[in-house]
């Protein structure tokens, strides 16, 4: 038994004093501008409270989301199956590291055998009873880093699984904000087609009594009730969209559709101020991110792997028990046995396959760098289509705002000009129709608004951040 411990305890000592082959990791460096674009002059004066956290979909002061958001980082479908393949990545982080230490077995064996006693081993006739009993050990130390370099990339694999998580529930989130905006600028629509078509129907009751009276043509009078089913059809049509919203919207948070019923709203999120930060801290704050940072790791890893396949293996193995025939007395020292033994090999030519093995493994590292690179520079530009979003929509707005009540006014003033007999009635509808369209232009206007404010915090990161990458 000193033996088996001595051995061990050399093996032991190989391993520590093995090296690690191929490169350590270094994230490649990324350069990022001072400040977006879209900000000019823009300083670092929002303090970092203020940046949207966990909950980040409360800054639009809606009930509906403040409720359904929590759920879909627990019910979401797309969420759970990528919980599922975390879970399954920090298990290839432990099949990783069982290779470092050794595998230890226990065999037992009994054996009964008959023979005649003309044939069998004299004084011993009739049936014989074997055994032995067996432990052994095997152990392959890590002398050139292969294991330890595999258990390196598994955990950057593992990581990198934990932000595609995070990725993933912060995209249904998103996702799940974008429908409730949708849904309630619909209720909005439909609040002000409904409030059309109500002045629509006084309209045509003022024109149909001037028609009777035979004031004004009949033309008028088909004119105001063409506008009027037009306007109705519209509102009819808007209870497809509003339908299929609310479908998605129970969808994201893993219902059946017909299982959540969503109460009509005219009330439509409050547009947030978001804060920016400088573009440098896109790089902890994206998922996308340090999934493809943590995916370099892992290649970078797997170039070690393939460069230890240059030096030689070594196994150890050890075994020791008792064995005995007959089985009586099996225990007994005298039939304690044990051996030791030691395999070292080191392949002498492959036609050139670890070579290019390496070869396959450094351009895989290289082409997770492009895609990192590229991350990068896509998150950038998405903050910057943000931006410019919210900058030209915000500047629109103000424009559409005031066109909104010129255009109320403007329909005031045909209406009673029409009764007053001075304009017919083409003046009056079209500046009916003219004040519908530039309403339904500045509900759109903001919608896309605050759509764009959710894509902005989507594409900071929400309120995730690398930092939540834990070391498996």
């Amino acid at each position: 038994m000193n033996t088996l411990r001595n051995a061990l305890a050399f093996s032991l000592a190989l391993l520590l004093g093995g090296c690690l082959v191929g490169p350590d990791y270094h994230r490649p460096p990324v350069p990022t501008p001072s400040q977006y674009k879209e900000l000019p002059g823009w300083t670092v004066a929002a303090p970092a409270a203020d940046q949207p956290k966990g909950d980040w979909w409360a800054v639009f002061n809606d009930p509906l989301l403040d409720e359904l958001e929590p759920t879909v980082s627990v019910s979401n479908q797309t969420v759970r199956q990528d919980y599922a393949n975390y879970q399954e990545a920090l298990a290839e982080v432990q099949v990783a590291r069982s290779a470092l230490f050794p595998t230890v077995g226990v065999t037992g064996t009994v054996t009964k055998q008959h023979a005649a006693s003309g044939l069998s081993t004299p004084g011993f006739g009739g049936t014989l009873t074997a055994g032995s009993l067996e432990g052994n050990v095997a152990w392959a130390p890590d002398l050139w880093g292969a294991v330890r370099r595999n258990i390196e990339s598994s955990k950057a694999t593992a990581q990198a699984s934990a932000a595609t998580l995070a990725n993933a529930t912060l995209s249904e989130q998103t996702a799940l904000a974008t429908a409730v905006i949708e849904l309630r600028v619909t209720d909005a629509n439909i609040d002000l087609l409904t409030q059309t078509v109500a002045a629509f129907k006084e309209f045509l009751r003022v024109v149909s009594a001037q028609g009777t009276a035979g004031t004004t043509p009949p033309s008028d009078v088909i004119t105001a009730r063409t506008q009027l089913e037009n306007t109705q059809s519209s509102l009819i049509a808007l209870g497809v969209s509003r339908a299929q919203f609310a479908h998605a919207i129970a969808v994201l948070v893993g219902k059946n559709p017909e299982d959540l019923d969503i109460a009509y709203s005219t009330k439509v999120p409050t547009l947030p101020t978001v804060p920016v930060a400088v573009p440098s801290t896109l790089l902890q704050r994206r998922p996308d991110i340090a999934i493809a940072e943590r995916q370099m790791a892992a290649a970078n890893a797997q170039i070690g792997v393939a460069v230890a396949a240059y030096y030689p293996n070594l196994s150890l193995s050890a075994a020791g028990g008792f064995s005995q025939s007959p089985l009586a007395g099996l225990l007994h020292a005298a039939n304690h046995v044990w051996s030791l033994g030691a395999n070292a090999t080191e392949n002498l030519f492959q036609g050139g396959l670890t070579r290019a093995q390496v070869a396959a493994a450094k351009a895989t590292y290289e082409g997770t760098v492009a895609n990192y690179r590229g991350t990068v520079l896509k998150a950038l530009q998405n903050v910057e289509d943000d931006l410019a979003g919210i900058r030209i929509l915000a500047e629109q707005d103000e424009v559409l705002q005031s066109a909104v009540r010129d255009a109320t006014r403007g329909t005031e003033i045909a209406f009673n000009e029409y009764k007053a007999g001075t304009v017919d009635y083409t003046t009056a509808a079209t500046a009916q129709a003219t004040q519908l369209s530039i309403q339904e232009t500045a509900l759109n206007v903001e919608q896309q608004r605050l759509l764009d404010a959710v894509s902005l915090i989507g594409d900071l990161g929400g309120g995730w951040s690398a930092s939540e990458l834990q070391n498996p």
